[in-house]
């Protein structure tokens, strides 16, 4: 449901994977938004109307994604599509945060827009930041982007790791992300991404934030000397 950008990059990617897709949305020139080649069936409505849904299929589907412009009419057609028709797989796009928390809470799937942006930004502009990319539904466990402090190079992964409540998952060096043993050699600027429980980021965050500190401490000497 939704044939904006997000919607219509996902019509094109499943129906190159050989899937039998169904598009809807209530402005019929959305559907311009999809590709010359689209074969899926396009139906103009709106996504939370049971008799548009049956007409799109959804008692045959096997997922529903709803991704148009209103979080209102996502949650609810995503609700409908879970409850009612019983697809197996729904996931819906929720711009306020506080909403995407409550709806993973209820058991179904969410992705923030808006937080997941200004993480990632938040992220580039202060490294001090832990942004998570995943958080479960419970809020126990989450993935973790770390940038890793300029003092931290020439650690091994294992360094970074806690037993049962802190593991890393991969490491982004020079744009490359690759699957990383304890051995392995942390280098200046690596995007370290971890798979911590709640203990785990309250035990690494302080230790984060010090070496940062310290960073900032180191490059104010000489500064500080010269004047």
């Amino acid at each position: 449901m939704g044939c904006g950008r997000v919607g219509s990059e996902l019509a094109a990617r499943l129906e190159s994977g050989e899937h039998s897709v169904s598009v809807i949305d209530k402005n019929p020139t959305a559907f311009r938004m999809l590709r010359y080649q689209f074969k899926g069936k396009k139906i103009e409505g709106y996504g939370f109307d049971e008799d548009i849904l049956r007409e799109a299929g959804i008692e045959r589907a096997e997922a529903f994604a709803a991704v148009s412009s209103g979080d209102n009419s996502n949650i609810v057609a995503a609700r409908l599509a879970r409850e009612k028709f019983e697809v197996p797989l729904v996931v819906a796009r929720i711009y306020d945060p506080r909403r995407a928390e409550i709806y993973q809470r209820l058991g179904i799937p969410t992705v923030a827009t808006v937080k997941w942006t200004t993480d990632q930004v938040m992220r580039v502009l202060i490294p001090d930041q832990i942004a998570s990319d995943w958080r479960d539904p419970n809020a126990e466990i989450a993935l973790i982007t770390l940038i890793l402090p300029d003092e931290w190079a020439g650690w091994k992964v294992e360094e970074l790791e806690a037993e049962g409540h802190r593991r890393v998952v991969a490491v982004t060096r020079t744009g490359h992300a690759r699957i990383v043993g304890p051995h392995s050699v942390l280098q200046e600027g690596d995007q370290v991404h971890l798979a911590v429980d709640e203990d785990g980021l309250l035990e690494l965050r302080p230790r984060v934030l010090a070496a940062r500190r310290e960073s900032r401490d180191q490059s104010d000497e000489p500064r500080e000397a010269h004047r």
